[in-house]
């Protein structure tokens, strides 16, 4: 079963088309690596996937849902790690995640990104690459069944990217299907089961 089919789709931000006629089928269980340079329309992408922002032309199907007219349905099902962190900066690292309001063992995915003795500062006291480390958690804590990671290995140092390796291969070893956008091309080819590159909006 395609975990996400994309057909035909476009999307415009004023005279510019961010994306411009893409295709692309992600099977269930595999990692889809997009690629491509600044502007190239990876970050669109994934916003479409996602339900950030609808496409103006074109369907996308995640995990079987409409992404325009079963927009909660695919949410319930997908979780985007995104450039922006949307963390409290006035909460802890602990209560970040407690917020969400979902079941699981905080403490132990706050160790698993290498934040637990941090686990009770505030997020306005972190670096980058923390900062990044718990919106990583946060992703994780949704058990979803389709993960999107935007330039996940930004802001991270050499043992962030182990992590973040390591995450990914767990991920599809229990059957959860990851797209991520990323410069990190020779780094993550050996992860990815597909890759596709865009170029001006379009697969190349």
């Amino acid at each position: 079963m395609a975990a996400i089919e994309v057909e035909n789709v476009a999307r415009r931000y004023g005279r510019r088309w961010a994306l411009a006629g893409v295709s692309l089928t992600a099977e269930a269980g595999s990692v889809l690596m997009v690629a491509g340079r600044n502007g190239s329309g990876k970050t669109t992408l994934l916003r479409v996937l996602s339900t950030a922002i609808r496409p103006d032309m074109g369907s996308v199907r995640v995990a079987g849902f409409d992404v325009v007219r079963e927009r909660e349905d695919v949410r319930g099902v997908s979780a985007l790690l995104s450039h922006a962190s949307y963390l409290y900066d006035a909460l802890s690292a602990r209560e970040n995640l407690a917020v969400l309001g979902i079941s699981g063992d905080i403490d132990k995915l706050l160790d698993r990104v290498g934040l637990l003795a941090r686990a009770n500062d505030v997020v306005s006291t972190f670096s980058a690459g923390m900062r990044k480390r718990l919106s990583f958690a946060r992703v994780l804590m949704q058990n979803a069944k389709i993960v999107m990671l935007d330039e996940p290995y930004g802001q991270l140092d050499p043992e962030g990217f182990t992590l973040v390796d390591n995450v990914i291969r767990e991920l599809r070893a229990n059957g959860v299907t990851v797209v991520i956008a990323t410069h990190q091309v020779e780094h993550v080819t050996n992860l990815a089961d597909q890759v596709i590159t865009l170029e001006a909006g379009r697969v190349c």
